[in-house]
């Protein structure tokens, strides 16, 4: 079964509320046994608009990647992230 990447381009414009967020998701994202590849480093934006903030985990599967995004854990740490910011995130299954 092929991996699961959650992939989130974000513009933070609470940053305290944000961190409340970070904070609850990634307890969340633990008991998926998902692995955070990157959060938030260094970027080049080479085509296309940007976020300044770049999120990419892996999940063991899609339906363990779209498990965690439905939660209620994760609807309750998502509730930290309104009005924190912008976000487009997306759940793409690996080659």
């Amino acid at each position: 079964m092929p991996k699961a990447y959650w992939i989130a381009r974000v513009t933070v414009t609470d940053p305290e509320r944000y961190s409340l967020y970070a904070t609850e998701a990634t307890k969340v994202f633990a008991t998926y046994n998902a692995k955070v590849l990157a959060r938030g480093g260094d970027f080049n934006a080479v085509e296309g608009n940007a976020r300044p903030r770049n999120v990419i985990i892996e999940f063991d599967s899609m339906e363990a990647a779209l498990d965690c995004y439905r939660s209620p854990a994760y609807a309750r740490a998502r509730q930290h992230r309104k009005g924190a910011g912008v976000a487009e995130i997306v759940l793409v299954e690996g080659a």
